[in-house]
């Protein structure tokens, strides 16, 4: 899709969707100038119900000839003294669905009246158009649909700040978007091999990346006993996905570890999961897309910051090789893990994907894994939770998190959650049968294998798969690809 700004009074484009926007208090200051183009046309409609200006409402009204855009999308952002980006985003998304069936073209009229600043507002519209457009359905047979081809923003005046903002933007939401296509594609073909190709890929199209993808006898080699076990009982072998970003001119000695759970399907293993929704377990690989596709968007927006990515990317399947409960494993840094159920695969894989991005030179590591059920019901489907052993490193990521629209929220680590994974065999566990403070217990887990230095961990269950629409801008079922704006947020504010 391409996106541009005009400098432009709303009631002199052409387009085939002039989006306005409406507060539930009334026509905006832009909407109110287009009424009285139409002769107060929106002010009726509003009145008599027809409009509305609730938050992710839109509605198309014809015009008549009366401007030179075909129709004007009246878009709803809710209560104007809520308004911020993620409502801009709904807006845009809303009008993205409603347009998108039958119009090429949509230009959005940013409003300086808005209780938001107008480069905000672009962002936050594009994100929202770009990433509401997304359609998970490539395997489908159907008769193609239309799809919007140009988002126009209109301005005032002439901005030239406002370009490099909306390019920046849009090439960022094309990496989510191939976040998600990795998330949703079937686990037939989004096997580890699929995603070592991708990595590839990226290295091939984007300068100064260097990809890497170790298999089975080299993970062995490592010494990476908890992510060959997972991995042993599948045909389809595993890969350590590894990403280099290496910039001609970084700044400082910093290097920022990315590090990714990408079981590319999990039925659980011998500690077998419910056939219930099995099938949405080929997003068990979010955090690693994730930690791909924004080590791609880092790379292809030239920021100066050094970046080693990690993905441990397996199946954990059932059989005559599957690992078991009751196994000791020995990770990579030598410590023994008493195996208590193999649907607590994740830690294990990440345990020995941690140690490989320290012990290689991530100076400060961020790990992305769909790891507990318990983080979703805490947090739902919108916030991931952040365990950290640096404070001033967690807030770093709360931030980048709050800014990107990936939001996060904190949890707490203690020593005497250390406890839960206490083994009377081996050096620690990796799950507990006690029902309590089950995200808590696996970031402890891992903190054993994050080595010296900040480390954080964010639990994305949530937000990263979505069985159903969220209600705002993420409507589609499937991958969101989480992860990918927090981590590039993350970077620019590294480098800055």
């Amino acid at each position: 899709m391409r996106v541009e700004v005009q400098a432009v009074a709303p009631a002199e484009v052409e387009a085939d969707v002039l989006a306005v926007p409406l507060t539930e208090e009334g026509l905006s200051d832009t909407a109110g100038a287009i009424d009285g183009a139409l002769d107060g046309l929106l002010q009726e409609l509003l009145q008599d119900g027809e409009l509305r200006g609730d938050l992710g409402f839109a509605r198309l009204v014809h015009v008549g000839g009366k401007l030179p855009s075909r129709r004007v999308a009246a878009v709803g952002l809710g209560k104007r003294d809520r308004l911020d980006a993620d409502a801009l985003r709904t807006g845009g998304a809303a009008v993205a669905r409603e347009a998108g069936e039958f119009s090429a073209s949509v230009a959005w009229a940013l409003d300086p009246s808005l209780p938001l600043p107008v480069d905000e507002q672009a962002r936050a519209v594009v994100e929202g158009v770009l990433l509401g457009a997304y359609d998970p359905a490539r395997w489908k047979h159907d008769e193609p649909k239309p799809k919007l081809e140009q988002l126009t923003l209109l301005v005032s005046r002439s901005d030239d700040d406002l370009k490099p903002v909306i390019e920046r933007t849009a090439r960022i939401a094309a990496w989510v978007n191939r976040a998600r296509d990795l998330v949703n594609s079937p686990p037939n073909e989004g096997t580890p091999e699929r995603l070592a190709a991708r990595a590839a890929e990226i290295a091939s199209q984007v300068e100064h990346v260097e990809a890497e993808a170790l298999g089975p006898d080299e993970i062995t080699a490592q010494g990476m006993g908890a992510f060959a076990a997972v991995a042993q009982a599948s045909h389809n072998e595993p890969r350590l996905v590894i990403l280099r970003y290496d910039p001609p001119e970084p700044k400082g000695d910093l290097v920022l570890g990315l590090v990714g759970k990408a079981i590319t399907f999990d039925t659980g293993g011998i500690s077998l999961k419910p056939a219930l929704r099995m099938e949405d377990m080929k997003g068990d690989m979010a955090g690693g897309a994730a930690v791909i596709e924004a080590t791609g968007a880092v790379a292809d927006l030239g920021l100066p910051i050094r970046v080693l990515s990690v993905v441990a990317a397996c199946e954990n399947m059932p059989g005559g090789h599957a690992y078991r409960p009751g196994d000791i494993l020995t990770a990579a840094n030598g410590k023994t893990i008493e195996v208590t159920n193999t649907d607590a695969e994740g830690r294990l894989v990440l345990a020995d994907a941690l140690w490989y991005a320290r012990q290689n030179g991530a100076t400060h590591i961020l790990d992305l894994a769909t790891l507990t059920g318990a983080m979703e019901l805490a947090l739902g489907d919108l916030y991931a939770g952040i365990f950290s052993n640096d404070d001033e490193w967690r807030e770093q990521i709360l931030a980048a998190g709050e800014a990107s629209g990936d939001h996060a929220w904190a949890f707490p680590m203690h020593p005497r959650y250390r406890r839960y994974v206490d083994s009377a065999f081996a050096d620690l566990k990796n799950s507990s049968d006690l029902r309590q403070a089950s995200p808590a217990l696996a970031a402890e887990f891992l903190r054993e294998f994050a080595g010296e230095g900040p480390w954080a961990h964010a639990d994305i269950a949530g937000p990263a798969f979505l069985e159903r629409s969220r209600g705002d801008y993420l409507s589609q079922r499937g991958g969101t690809g989480y992860g990918v704006r927090l981590i590039v947020e993350l970077a620019s504010r590294l480098s800055d």
